[in-house]
């Protein structure tokens, strides 16, 4: 495999770009000619463009780099409630690909096109991917709570009166976990009297009691979701050993919880987030102590499961990156034999363009490059 990571992790950029562009077309036809009359029409057409770009990576993972997710799920709680109701997912936000690992999972459930997240509003203008979110209408947030709460508030009624149901991720902790962030975690916690956490930043809490008014009604469940890898494992869990073609295997527990058994009063929610989290430091850290999720935190055991790589993530990838090498050779080809040196070396152009915009992808999702919001030493929003 390492023999042709170079001309794979081309193929995979020049078919997950032209793939987004594309995508990115479709979504704004939709927007401005089908929405003004049909929204619902437009809703349900929007969730099979997000799935076929979303599902390039997926199949990269899953077919190319051959990693399976070993999901630990009550088995009656997936046949009736998983991707059959709304719901808001709460994740640990700790590796490079926990985004991706959560696109795989849902990609089982069958709602991996109307999965949405809270993102930080300089996303959206991001070519292509930030595009595609913008276009599906994620919640972009400034990080400035008096015109989040307002955002939070129309834009959760927009979400969740999509026609399936959608998922929407809230990373609680704000920001991806590294040493010097959950350093000012710890400190933060020990001088408010709140719990210090061992594998978690301390949530913050105010997005979350923010939505719950609205999400009352028209969420009805919380799907608690945690990851983790092997502290040992050969390969590390990032996007480069992806694209490279390399195995990972992540293990994740998911649990559905009601929403209401979260209290109704803003300050008893906020507890009630914190006391959550620190059974999701038990389940973590029951997970790098024994090997497993239930040992040692106290939370009931139910059986794990491996899925299956779906062959819809394999048909789409095929059909886009033969679209795309097709056009390119044939554009190619008649290019030199026409002598037309301007076409040729721009195909080459961009080319370059998309491999590089591949690998500062790959960079920019390293944890090493991950925003320093938490780790500047101001004032968390946990209270």
């Amino acid at each position: 495999m390492g023999k042709l990571t170079g001309l794979g992790r081309l193929l995979i950029a020049v078919t997950f770009f032209t793939c987004g562009f594309f995508v990115n077309i479709a979504q704004l036809f939709l927007h401005i000619f089908v929405k003004p009359f049909d929204k619902r029409l437009c809703r349900g057409l929007m969730y099979y463009l997000t799935y076929s770009f979303y599902c390039i990576l997926v199949c990269v993972a899953e077919w190319y780099a051959g990693s399976k997710v070993r999901v630990y799920i009550d088995p009656e709680d997936e046949k009736k409630y998983f991707a059959k109701e709304h719901g808001l997912l709460l994740m640990n936000h700790t590796y490079e690909i926990d985004w991706l690992t959560a696109w795989m999972v849902t990609d089982k459930f069958g709602n991996l096109g109307n999965t949405k997240a809270y993102a930080k509003k300089m996303l959206r203008y991001v070519p292509i991917l930030g595009w595609v979110w913008w276009m599906a209408e994620f919640i972009f947030l400034d990080r400035n709570f008096d015109k989040d709460k307002i955002v939070i508030k129309e834009q959760l009624k927009v979400v969740f009166s999509y026609p399936d149901p959608v998922w929407l991720l809230l990373n609680a902790e704000g920001t991806r976990y590294t040493a010097a962030k959950h350093e000012l975690s710890v400190k933060f916690a020990q001088e408010r009297g709140l719990p210090v956490l061992k594998h978690h930043l301390i949530p913050r809490t105010k997005g979350f009691t923010t939505s719950l008014p609205t999400l009352r009604g028209i969420c009805p469940a919380i799907y608690d979701i945690n990851l983790a890898f092997k502290r040992d494992a050969k390969v590390k869990p990032s996007m480069l050993s992806q694209l490279n073609g390399e195995t990972v295997e992540p293990y994740m527990y998911i649990r559905r919880v009601p929403l209401s058994n979260v209290p109704e009063d803003e300050k008893e929610a906020a507890a009630w987030m914190q006391e959550f989290f620190m059974e999701k430091d038990r389940i973590i850290d029951s997970f790098h102590e024994t090997g497993s999720f239930f040992k040692t935190s106290g939370v009931k055991e139910v059986p794990m499961k491996i899925y299956k790589p779906r062959l819809a993530t394999l048909l789409n990838f095929i059909g886009w990156a033969t679209v795309c090498v097709s056009c390119i050779l044939y554009y190619m080809i008649t290019s030199f034999i026409a002598g037309n040196w301007i076409g040729f070396f721009t195909v080459i152009s961009i080319l370059g363009l998309f491999y590089g915009l591949m690998e500062h992808a790959v960079n920019a999702s390293k944890i090493s490059k991950s925003s320093s919001y938490g780790a500047t030493g101001e004032k968390q929003a946990a209270k």
